[in-house]
């Protein structure tokens, strides 16, 4: 295969608009026949239903029409778009610290997460996370170095409710994913018009609106619209926007007696600065840490204005790029798509398929090693020198302390087709059978450019530094002292098809067992151009431009075709009206993308998991524990180190835990809700890492959230307090990179006046904790004389929303 080209583009443009005719068409004549209409597809549930035994549920279901809840014989978690909101969410992946099992390190900004699951291992990214929109993934493979799924979606109030499966029988499903599966379900429209205005303002100089409009077009058509504008400098102060963008979504659904289908398009155009570690103080075995002088831990960044826009030599012959780090990590991305659920005969035929294109660059600071003085740093050239700032200001103090960190480039252009098609009859009674195939085609195109180092000051808003030393030799040009130390050009194509068989059998009133196989086969191949070191002005004497990696006409291919097998068994039994007891097995996989085969990662990462979980609830309390029991083999790691080298190793792991979700409602409005994991995972046969804690996990986390709801005379009104603990941790395989434990508060209140007017007021990290999410993996070892790579969270911040509804 190829890179995609243009008119595999446009074939893939008319698949996806056949699929939507011929989805329409059947309900179009069968509309016509039928002498009522069905009921109107429900708009947005509330709060309370999206939480309880009852709730119906879509994701992990071999059919899209979905079970309740309390039938399911698999851990989930499921949020209404009002509860996303109070748990105070600074991006998509930080969403997800309301389900137990998973750790999102988020303090990178509104993007570029890493998400982990039940102790799976990985370097970072979301390797186990895949993010649906509607039932459809948004891109097959979860994970490219520098993207992960979380990135490509955006929150906004078109939003019903979020749906996260963990293990379970996803591993049969969609594009099998064996870790976390996130579906995101749209609100549709109604019989009755409804909608929204909503306005937020927030701490530093946070400004977004919303918008959501639905209605009733015609007789069994509905429509709905809306999206979002924001802008904000951020919790860090970058001097310039750190996220400015927004978004337009639609929907249009056709419903008739025998099914309905929806067709949606969304448009995304966001711009997001990205985070990296900063150096902070560290004492008491890494126990204890603080601000770094002259960077604040809570508010501080080393982005700023001095190297905001620079240009960067890309060869010997002139060749070079203008990069914005307003950038960031951000999206310009298209999807298009449609479900469909319909009856004929005594068949149940469902489809979801979807059309993803667009690009999602990075353009980010990556730090390196810990600062130093000036002094020290021209003393390590064994020459005297002359130091300037770049952009005006005399010569920088020996004292002042300084570090050298890389404008990192990343350029992906994507484009995927997804399509999932099940056909499920009933047997006999109580049983159901389904079966289904799967198939994505997609493609990422790159072009990295990664190193470009500076010299630059370590405080708020860093300056790029010029060296000179006295023998002659230039330590920098414009304040950076090399180009790229690792550059490609990669043209990647994937292919997936998968067949699965599943059986759902309702064996008496309180036994449910179902069960399922999939088979998958993938080819991946691709183009990757070689990189070599040039000298761009061929003056052995200028330090700066010795080496240069640029593209030369030489590449190599990347061709690989993986089969594999995998199966699930799930058994619920209903204890009473509010109780159950379940039991999963699974065996799934990962085969290797893009990233892994161009490193020479070509084996396929194998993930048997078993479950046992308890469900139980009423008015008073609700009550959900799981335990679990995972194994890995295969599981890669790859990090590029501070010194260019592209680190690869492989092994095994284990991990097995006990999650909880768990609220109490003891008198009038007091509700007590408390979500956690207990963990212990580890490596197995990973060289001298075997034994050691799976890397950036803790053992440890939950969220207590005390909450109390009023009936008042002009409405209603909940104040909450969340309160969080995260345990300790290790940023690198070896464990010797402490992340100490941590806690934050958040807090908020919601008030509805009449039968319009919301106002919400919530508050994250009030008490200002400094907690880390990342050390620095791209250079080995513990913290040296009490200085400490880092990334710490955001710091306190509040947004105020007003909406009115309608």
């Amino acid at each position: 295969m190829q890179h995609t080209s243009t008119k595999q583009r446009q074939l893939m443009r008319f698949a996806l608009s056949a699929a939507i005719a011929a989805i329409l068409a059947p309900g179009y004549a069968l509309a016509q026949d039928a002498a009522a209409q069905a009921p109107a597809p429900q708009a947005e549930s509330g709060s309370e239903s999206a939480t309880t035994l009852d709730a119906v549920i879509v994701s992990g279901t071999a059919r899209f029409k979905g079970i309740r809840k309390r039938d399911a014989s698999f851990s989930i978690t499921t949020a209404s778009l009002e509860q996303i909101q109070e748990a105070v969410p600074l991006s998509t992946a930080d969403a997800l610290k309301v389900v137990p099992g998973i750790w999102a390190e988020s303090a990178g900004g509104s993007t570029g997460a890493n998400i982990f699951v039940r102790g799976m291992p990985s370097e970072g990214d979301a390797p186990f996370v895949t993010v649906q929109m509607d039932g459809a993934p948004l891109y097959p493979p979860p994970t490219l170095s520098f993207l992960e799924n979380s990135t490509l979606f955006r929150m906004d109030d078109t939003i019903e409710r979020m749906e996260v499966l963990r293990g379970g029988p996803s591993p049969i499903f969609s594009n099998g994913q064996p870790g976390a599966t996130v579906n995101f379900i749209q609100k549709k429209g109604g019989e009755e018009p409804a909608g929204s205005v909503r306005v937020g303002l927030g701490s530093d100089n946070l400004r977004r609106v919303d918008l959501f409009n639905s209605g009733k077009l015609g007789e069994g058509w509905y429509y709905s619209v809306g999206g979002f504008y924001r802008t904000t400098d951020g919790v860090r102060d970058t001097q310039f926007p750190a996220d400015k963008g927004g978004q337009l979504s639609a929907t249009l659904t056709h419903s008739w007696d025998s099914g309905e289908v929806t067709v949606y398009a969304r448009h995304t155009n966001d711009k997001n600065a990205f985070f990296t570690p900063i150096p902070l103080l560290s004492r008491n075995n890494g126990s204890s840490l603080s601000s770094f002088p002259g960077l604040d831990a809570q508010t501080g960044t080393l982005l700023g204005n001095d190297f905001r826009h620079v240009t960067l030599p890309t060869g010997p012959n002139g060749q070079s790029i203008t990069r914005d780090l307003a950038e960031g990590r951000g999206i310009n991305l298209d999807v298009f798509g449609a479900s469909m659920d319909f009856y004929v005969g005594d068949w149940t035929i469902s489809d979801r398929v979807n059309y993803v294109s667009g690009s999602a660059p990075t353009n980010g600071l990556f730090t390196g090693a810990s600062p130093k003085t000036m002094a020290d740093f021209i003393a390590g050239y064994g020459s005297a020198g002359t130091a300037t700032y770049v952009n005006g200001g005399g010569a920088v103090d020996p004292n002042q302390q300084v570090l050298t960190a890389g404008f990192w480039v990343v350029d992906k252009e994507l484009e995927s087709f997804t399509n999932d098609l099940r056909f499920s009859r009933d047997l006999f009674e109580g049983n159901t059978l389904t079966a289904g195939v799967y198939y994505a085609r997609y493609s990422s195109k790159d072009t990295w450019y990664l190193g470009n180092n500076m010299l630059l000051t370590a405080q708020n808003n860093a300056r790029r530094i010029n060296l000179s030393l006295a023998d002659g030799r230039q330590v920098t040009r414009d304040g950076f002292t090399g180009t790229s130390f690792f550059s490609l050009r990669g043209d990647y194509d994937g292919q997936n098809t998968a067949v699965f068989l599943a059986d759902e059998w309702q064996i008496n009133d309180r036994l449910r067992l179902d069960g399922g196989i999939r088979y998958e086969w993938q080819q991946v191949d691709g183009t990757v151009h070689d990189t070599a070191t040039v000298d761009l002005d061929g003056n052995p004497n200028t330090l700066y431009d010795n080496a240069t990696s640029v593209s030369l006409p030489t590449s190599r291919r990347i061709d690989q075709d993986d089969k594999h097998f995998s199966w699930t068994l799930g058994l619920n039994y209903k204890l009473n009206d509010s109780a159950s007891l379940f039991a999963r097995a699974n065996s799934g996989y990962k085969l290797p993308a893009f990233d892994n085969l161009r490193d020479g990662n070509t084996k396929t990462q194998e993930i048997d998991q078993y479950e046992l979980g308890f469900k139980s609830g009423n008015s008073v309390y609700d009550l959900y524990l799981t335990a679990f029991y995972n194994s890995f083999t295969n599981s890669p790691f790859q990090a590029f180190l501070d010194d260019g080298t592209n680190f690869t190793t492989a092994g095994d792991s284990e991990a097995y835990g006990v999650e909880v979700e768990a609220a109490v409602r003891p008198v009038g409005g007091l509700e007590l809700a408390l979500t956690g994991i207990w963990l212990d995972a580890n490596y197995e046969n990973y060289r001298e890492f075997t034994g050691n804690q799976v890397m950036r996990q803790p053992k440890q986390q939950f969220r207590f959230t005390p909450s109390y709801f009023w009936n008042l005379p002009f409405g209603d009104l909940k104040v909450f307090a969340t309160y969080s603990r995260i345990g300790d941790r290790y940023a690198d395989l070896a464990n010797t990179q402490k992340l100490p434990s941590y806690h934050t508060l958040d807090v908020g209140a919601n008030m509805h006046v009449g039968e319009n007017w919301e106002f919400a007021l919530t508050g994250s990290n009030v008490t200002n904790e400094l907690g880390l999410t990342e050390g620095n993996v791209r250079v080995p070892g513990a913290a040296t004389g009490g200085v400490f790579m880092g990334r710490p969270i955001a710091g306190r911040s509040y947004l105020f929303s007003a909406a009115y509804r309608w």
